[in-house]
């Protein structure tokens, strides 16, 4: 039997391991700092009206005085998807560092862009007497939409990393196939053939 030509066999398992850890795990760099400030914006725009003098936690909780300026549910759906993912998930993401953390987030804040669209519409549209939207709503739309921005370059630069990861576990995979292969023929080449060990003519 050949020696094992590297000495690492023993602890393939290990490293591959840790390879695959490492590509459900997300490194944002600057884009951390970045986030965490977006997050901070976005939680401070909760306290900014949505509508007239009614701010974000009003909107949120169905208060009495979101029901007198007649706020819709529009608002109040994009104020809990903005509170749960832009927030919630994009913490959520950072103290995890987690792949899939940052795909909900991911997902969530693009959903919740598409609300904030429909909650200035329909301020926009709402009818005669009430008021329209007001800058915390129109803060809080801009930076899901730059939250959602800045997620889908994370998810999709660790996308990048995770098929590169793959494509190098299956080289490394295909190489030790081929590597065990050629042994075994060497060792079946280099052995004594069947009937070769007469006795060597005087």
């Amino acid at each position: 039997m050949n020696p094992n030509p590297d000495g690492f066999d023993a602890f393939r398992p290990d490293i591959e391991a840790a390879e695959r850890r490492i590509a459900r795990e997300i490194e944002p760099g600057a884009r951390a700092l970045v986030v965490a400030i977006l997050v901070f914006v976005l939680v401070g725009s909760f306290i900014l009206p949505h509508t007239g003098d009614v701010p974000g936690w009003d909107v949120l909780f169905s208060t009495h005085r979101a029901g007198a300026a007649a706020v819709a549910l529009p608002s109040r759906v994009f104020g809990w998807l903005t509170l749960v993912f832009g927030v919630g998930f994009s913490v959520l993401a950072l103290l995890t560092r987690r792949w899939a953390v940052a795909w909900v987030a991911l997902a969530g804040t693009a959903v919740a862009s598409a609300a904030g669209l429909l909650a200035v519409w329909s301020r926009q549209t709402v009818a005669p007497g009430h008021p329209g939207p007001g800058a915390g709503l129109i803060i809080a739309w801009i930076t899901v939409v730059l939250l959602t921005f800045h997620w889908a370059r994370v998810v999709w630069s660790r996308t990048i990393v995770q098929r590169a990861a793959e494509e190098q576990r299956r080289r490394t995979v295909a190489q030790r196939q081929s590597r065990t292969l050629l042994d075994s023929l060497g060792d079946s080449a280099g052995g004594t053939p069947p009937g070769d060990d007469h006795d060597t003519p005087r």
